[in-house]
Parts: structure tokens; C-alpha cells; sequence
């Protein structure tokens, strides 16, 4: 048996990583729901406008009396594959990212730096956004879409598949690729503080001697912290990212396919601040923190967990 096993390679922190995150979003995604209504609710309505809904527990209650485990899973399945990608790419790329940023600026490759760690959050996040932007788009759209309490513009798909094959249709592959920088930002934002809060209050438990280093207490320690910190980096971005993946199109006279309320996300911020207030960015933090938190824990927790298991299998068949 090797005494120093090799690590993880690309392709594998990448597959590990995206059924953790698989796993998580089966939790986390009604909450998504929630936050994604919110975030449309009231949208560049001086005050706010009228409220279809009071709060995430009324989100809750009124998607579930009024469209069921049907209305509370909406977009699951693209859901699932933005995980796989977006999480494969943050999880599998982070490590090697760093190592190589490390090596770069002539430091061990091993050493926990907080300037090259940010670093590779940041990086894998935006490999990761951009792969994955077709299915956060989907994702968002069904999401947003009720029969009982519309809020914001309504996209009705059948499902997945056919999302894709209309938003093809009618705008091409730029249709798939709507809110791309948007996307860019808010992952960046996020990614930039997930791993290396999560991995900076993991060392410190275990260098103090709070909690040993393979345990399940230390992992959900670890993530909690890290939930938080990616709650506060990310939301502004995550509310501008939902309006500009919803916003009604139109058809420009050189036949280009354009936003009807926000040129990028900057005017989004500066149109949502402006006509709604500050807090408006803000819509939906209580469900995003439900999101986000649990979602964290369970991700990183269960990338932990699997790749643990994982290594242990390969050891056991790898010389």
C-alpha cells in the first residue's frame, strides 16, 4: 500500500465534487424557489409594488397549497446539472488552481495562502459560471414560473429540454449564454470566500485542537462559517443575476436579441437601488441564507465525506 497517496486528479475532484453538490441541491432547492420569487417580486417598482408574497415562509406555504412538491422542486432537474458543473469546476479546479498559483509566485505548493486561495475560489467559480450558465438560466426561469401567483416575467417550459431548445430557437446561442457576466460576478464573489474560509476555519480547529482533523463535526464547523461568509459576498450579485436571467426580451431592427430592463448587471444594480432602494438587494436574504447555509454544509460536508470514501476504495484496489 503507497504510504503517500497521490492526490486527486483534475477530473476527479471534478466528478466528486459534482455529486456532492448534487446531493445538497436536493435539500437546498426549494429554498431557491423561494429566494428566486422574492428577488422578482416587486421588480423596479417604486416601494416595492404590491406583495404577492410576505416572506419565505409564506413562499412556502403558498407555492406548496397551490402547486405542490411539483411547485416547491421547480427546475430540480437543471438544478442538478448546474451542480455537476458549476461545483464540479469550483471543488475539482480549487486545489490545482492554487498549487499552481503557489508555485507561480515561488511558495510550497501545499502552503495555505490567503491571496492565492482567494485567488482559485475566484478562478474556479468563473470556469464554473460559464459552463453552467445555460443551466442556471433554465433553472432560474422555471423557478420564477407559477400558474397560481406569478411574480416578475413569466417563461413557461415543459421541462428542461425543451427550455433549451426554445430559448435556442428564438435567440440563438447567445440566448444560452444571457447573463453571463452577471453570472461571472456573483460566482466569483462566492467562490472567492467558500473554500478558503472553509478551509482556513477547518486548519484552525485542528491546529487548536477543537476538533480533530477527519470528523464530521469539524466539517459542518467548517462549512457553517463558510455558508455565512459566501451569504454576505454574494447576494447583491445573486438578486442582480436572477432579474437579468428573467427579464422579457425583444428584437432589436438588426434583428439582434436584447434585455428590455437591464443593459448588464451594473444598470441592474444602479435601476434596482434607484427605483426600489438599497435594501432591495437584499430581497429574499432570509431564504438565500436558507439556501446557501444548509446547501454549504451539506456540500462541502459531503465532498469530505465522498472523497474520503473515495480515496479509501482506491487504496484499497491501487498500489
Amino acid at each position: 500500500m503507497a504510504t503517500n497517496p497521490r492526490p486527486l486528479s483534475t477530473a476527479e475532484g471534478f466528478l466528486l465534487g459534482g455529486i456532492a453538490a448534487s446531493v445538497a441541491v436536493t435539500f437546498s432547492n426549494p429554498a431557491e424557489v423561494a429566494k428566486t420569487r422574492l428577488q422578482l417580486q416587486g421588480e423596479l417598482v417604486k416601494g416595492g409594488g404590491k406583495k404577492v408574497y410576505r416572506n419565505t415562509f409564506d413562499v412556502f406555504a403558498k407555492t406548496w397549497r397551490n402547486e405542490g412538491i411539483r411547485g416547491i422542486q421547480r427546475g430540480l432537474p437543471p438544478a442538478y446539472a448546474y451542480q455537476i458543473l458549476m461545483n464540479g469546476c469550483r471543488l475539482g479546479f480549487y486545489e490545482p488552481i492554487r498549487r499552481a498559483t503557489n508555485q507561480l509566485v515561488g511558495s510550497d505548493a501545499k502552503e495555505q495562502i490567503p491571496v492565492t486561495s482567494v485567488f482559485a475560489g475566484a478562478a474556479s467559480g468563473v470556469v464554473g459560471a460559464i459552463l453552467g450558465n445555460p443551466m442556471f438560466l433554465i433553472k432560474a426561469r422555471m423557478q420564477a414560473y407559477s400558474p397560481a401567483l406569478p411574480v416578475g416575467t413569466q417563461h413557461c417550459y415543459k421541462n428542461s429540454w425543451d427550455a433549451l431548445r426554445t430559448i435556442f430557437q428564438q435567440e440563438r446561442f447567445r440566448g444560452l449564454v444571457r447573463g453571463v457576466d452577471a453570472a461571472m460576478l456573483r460566482t466569483s464573489m462566492g467562490s472567492s470566500v467558500q473554500l478558503p474560509t472553509y478551509n482556513w476555519t477547518k486548519n484552525q480547529l485542528v491546529l487548536r485542537g477543537i476538533l480533530p482533523a477527519d470528523n464530521i463535526w469539524t466539517f459542518l464547523a467548517s462549512s457553517a462559517v463558510s455558508g455565512v461568509c459566501v451569504l454576505v459576498m454574494m447576494q447583491p450579485a445573486d438578486t442582480t443575476l436572477t432579474r437579468m436571467y428573467n427579464q422579457p426580451t425583444m428584437q432589436l431592427p438588426n434583428g439582434r436579441i436584447v434585455g428590455t430592463l437591464y443593459k448588464n448587471p451594473f444598470d441592474c444594480l444602479w435601476r434596482t437601488i434607484t427605483t426600489e432602494g438599497p435594501l432591495a438587494l437584499y430581497k429574499g436574504s432570509t431564504a438565500h441564507f436558507l439556501r446557501i447555509a444548509p446547501h454549504t454544509i451539506l456540500t462541502l460536508t459531503a465532498n469530505d465525506v465522498i472523497t474520503g470514501l473515495y480515496k479509501t476504495l482506491r487504496r484499497g484496489t491501487i498500489a
